[in-house]
């Protein structure tokens, strides 16, 4: 059994283009998306398919923004398990909707573990189809942040990457670590928890202290 499973994560890898252990962190990282975009679908009154709707959007929306821009037909439309994750993730917050719902801290925590690991995932996916580490940088940003983005517009808010706080910055800082280990031929894994950390930590702190950039402030239109 558990060398069936194990051939079965090799051969997603190598669909994927990433190595075996990061296929787990793509999964891990998309029951948290789900659960974080479900999560805020059941503040705005959602019903379970609507909710379900947001949280695959939020699970998938980078990574297939990502694969596009690579010129790669999108992960999830090969393989029914990211489909399934989203489901898990549906029962989760059916299942313990009353702890998961009412904490307020809980989307925060999903949706940064979340943006942490599809960064990774799109950082190593890039690298490994030869690409520079600028644009690696670029496509991990976008796997992260990108499902947000559509998240946000789902429910009708303000995307949380055009507000004050730091959200896609976080995952530069954690793009930069990765490919400076990748170029130091760091563990995969290792660097995978190195970059996982400095966006995680970059997250909470800027939460936590209210870490901003300036506002825009454009020409008063008033008379």
């Amino acid at each position: 059994m558990a060398e069936h499973i194990l051939n079965i994560l090799q051969l997603m890898g190598e669909t994927l283009r990433i190595p075996t252990s990061f296929v787990v962190i793509e999964f891990i990282g998309t029951l948290a998306a789900a659960i974080s975009g479900i999560r805020l679908a059941s503040a705005k009154k959602f019903d379970w398919f609507g909710a379900y709707i947001v949280g695959m959007a939020t699970a998938t929306g980078g990574g297939t923004l990502r694969d596009i821009l690579l010129g790669l037909p999108p992960f999830w439309l090969t393989n029914p398990m990211y489909v399934i994750c989203c489901a898990v993730a549906l029962g989760l917050v059916i299942a313990f909707g009353r702890k998961i719902i009412r904490e307020n801290n809980t989307w925060f925590i999903f949706d940064t573990i979340g943006l942490a690991l599809f960064n990774i995932v799109g950082l190593e996916k890039t690298l490994n189809m030869g690409y520079p580490v600028w644009t690696a940088i670029a496509m991990g940003c976008i796997t992260g942040a990108a499902g947000g983005i559509i998240r946000d517009i789902l429910i009708n808010e303000v995307p949380l990457i055009f507000r004050r706080d730091i959200y896609a910055m976080a995952c530069v800082a954690g793009g930069v670590v990765y490919v400076i280990g990748y170029s130091w031929n760091i563990q995969a894994e290792t660097n995978a928890v190195l970059s996982a950390i400095t966006v995680i930590t970059i997250r909470l702190l800027a939460v936590k202290f209210h870490w901003n950039f300036p506002i825009l402030k454009g020409e008063d239109t008033k008379n």
